[in-house]
Parts: structure tokens; sequence; C-alpha cells
């Protein structure tokens, strides 16, 4: 009889392991009739706690204090802004939505024809382009002055109030592209300001120091309190229930020696033949233990949606650096990846001729497809077929 020796991924713990297991031994059961499969329980034993409950989490802003750390609006306004940096016109539709009919008398000039030509001005100002504000500010602005919501929202608003929505939507677009483009560095909160200040005074706006213009409340702001002001607020909640799954890939990769050490011994005591299947993390130690040393009656690895080739290929897999090939005494390793599962890699290209991949394809996006391997009966297909 051969057995199944399963290590599970990341943030599993009791009574959520025996619900898998029992999902598993029931998939292959049609596969694989007669295979014994007992699980490994390195999470319990091993996973990442908080060994001082949760001491280095730091309280929310002006917790104990009964005051905000900047200001009593500060983290709404950081709300808005979040809403604004996913898009930038984001306050001008807010603006446009509450503009009543107007009739503008004949030849008197259409609300947002200054703003328009104000925008065109900043777009053809090539110093200011070149500036700390940003190289893609005169194109967001001559974009900004052919939007179809500044008719509505000039009608809606005072030349002053406009002012300063336009500013705030053109750093918007400067910040925005920071993020796209991965910078290192971010402008804090009084460098952004500033940007708009400078921006709301050539659109209109009195100079600096009179008034900053107060960001309008955002349509859609249920949808925004997902964002860094819930999580802050609730932010040891939030450990609470990610922790286990971060902890333990950053602890496993600091000290995992403990995990590949109790998956030694389980296999010890299991009868051979001996498949060690691991999923995600578990793939990762199952890996790391058959490389570190030879595992006697361990005859297949099969990991599934599993991160070890991408580990290897990077110089973090603790046990073997690029470009070193497997062990001679590592056995056949068949590895499962969902294409639609961006936590799973392939090894084939990297160990040809040591590694089998089999792409799977459960219809579900991520991240629902790093955990719909169980339920698809391909891989229980691809596994049927390989095991001793």
């Amino acid at each position: 009889m051969t057995t199944v020796v399963f290590t599970h991924g990341t943030g599993v713990r009791e009574p959520h392991l025996g619900t898998l297991l029992a999902r598993i031994v029931s998939g292959l059961a049609t596969t694989a009739p007669g295979t014994r499969v007992i699980a490994y329980d390195w999470g319990g034993r091993y996973g990442a706690k908080l060994a001082a409950d949760g001491a280095s989490i730091p309280a929310a802003p002006g917790a104990g204090t009964g005051r905000s750390t900047g200001g009593p609006d500060d983290s709404d306004e950081a709300e808005e802004w979040a809403r604004l940096y996913e898009d930038p016109s984001a306050e001008l539709a807010t603006a446009a939505a509450g503009a009543g009919p107007r009739v503008t008398a004949p030849g008197a000039a259409f609300p947002d024809e200054r703003p328009r030509a104000l925008l065109r001005g900043i777009a053809g100002d090539t110093e200011l382009g070149a500036g700390a504000l940003g190289p893609g500010l005169p194109l967001a602005a001559a974009e900004l002055a052919r939007n179809p919501l500044l008719g509505p929202a000039a009608e809606a608003l005072d030349p002053e109030a406009l002012a300063w929505v336009l500013a705030r939507a053109l750093t918007a677009v400067v910040v925005a592209a920071e993020l796209a483009a991965d910078s290192p560095v971010q402008s804090g909160g009084d460098v952004r300001d500033a940007t708009v200040a400078v921006l709301a005074e050539r659109l209109g706006a009195p100079p600096a120091g009179t008034g900053r213009g107060p960001l309008l409340r955002l349509a859609g702001r249920p949808i925004v309190r997902l964002g860094s002001r819930y999580a802050v607020r609730r932010r040891r909640a939030l450990t609470d229930a990610a922790h286990p799954a971060a902890g333990d890939i950053l602890k496993y990769l600091a000290r995992g020696e403990d995990m590949r050490q109790g998956l030694r011994d389980l296999v010890a005591t299991a009868e051979p033949p001996v498949v060690l299947l691991g999923h995600s993390l578990g793939g990762i130690v199952a890996l790391d233990t058959l490389i570190s040393g030879p595992l006697p009656g361990v005859e297949l690895l099969i990991t599934v949606g599993s991160q070890g080739p991408f580990l290897y290929e990077t110089g973090a897999l603790p046990s073997l650096a690029h470009p070193a090939p497997l062990p001679g005494h590592v056995p056949p390793w068949l590895n499962l990846y969902d294409r639609r599962d961006l936590l799973g890699y392939a090894a084939e290209p990297l160990f040809p001729g040591r590694a089998h991949d089999v792409a799977t394809d459960s219809r579900q996006p991520f991240p629902v497809a790093h955990s719909a391997y169980w339920t698809d009966p391909a891989v229980y297909r691809a596994i049927g077929e390989r095991l001793p």
C-alpha cells in the first residue's frame, strides 16, 4: 500500500487541516484506491505564532491619546487620497454628479472655458513638467482639459473650489504613476500638499496659505472603508488573521530545519513506498527536505501550487541555489500548477529530465485558484497516474 504524506501550506491549522485531509483522501479514492494518506501537521507545532501576544503591533493613530496624530480629519483625508490614487478623476466625478441645470447667457463664457485654458497652459509648460512635479504632468493636464466631466463640475463648483479639485486630480495622477512604476521613494503628505498648492494657484486659486480646499466626500465611500484607515484601525485583528500565513513563510525561510526534521521523523514511521505531497509552502518543505538528504522509502515528490521553483531561481531556496542541479538522491518530481494561480510555478524548465510539470485550470481566479486544486478532478488524475 502506498503511503502519501501530505504537507500543508501556509496558515493551515486545525480544524481546517482535518477538513482538507478528508477532501484529499476522498479525491484520491477515485484515482488511487487503497492509498493511505497521512498529514504532516507542521503548522500546529512549528508554525508562526505571536509569542508576545502581538506586542510588536503599533496602536492606531491617536489610540490612548484621545486625538489624532496630525489633525481631526487626517484619517478621512488619507482615505480620500487613497481613492484619488486609484481614480484621479473621482473627485471631479463627484462634483459633476452634483451639477444642476444651468443656462449660460448669450455671449457669456462657459464656466469650464477658463479652467480648460489654464490646464492647456500647464500642458505646454515644459519647465513645470521637468521639475519635481513629474514629467507626466503636461500630458495629464492636457488629458484633464479634454475630460467631459470638467464641464458639469465647473457648473457645480465655484472657480476656487474647482481649482483645488483639478490640482488634486493632477497630483493624484503623478503619485499614481510613481506607484505604477514601483518607485522606491514616494512623496509624503507635505510634499503632496505643496504640489497641490502650486497647481491650484496656476489654476486660479488664491496664493498658497489662504486655504487648501477641503476634499469633496467622494462617491463610493463604503468601498474606501476597506482601505488604509480601515486597515490601520483594525491592524490587530487583521494581523491576527493574516500572520499565520505570512509568518509561516518568513519563519520557514529563517528557521526551517525543525520543520524539515519533523517531516523526516514522520516519513521514518510511514510504510513504504512513500510519496511526499506538498501544497504551496508544504511543497517547499518537502523539496528542501529531500534535497538536504536521502529519505529512505520515498519514491516520488509531488508539489501542488508551490513556489519551490521560484525560490530556487531567485536564490532563496534554503537547500539549493541556482544553477546547481538536483542531487541524484532526489526521487522523480511531479509538479502541478494552475495557470491562474499566481503562487504556482513551473519546475520542468529549471530541472529538465528531473521534474515533470502538469498545468491545470480550475477556471477560478486568483487567489481562489491557489486553493481550488483539491476540488479539481484533473489534479487527482495526474497524481493517481504517477503513484507507485
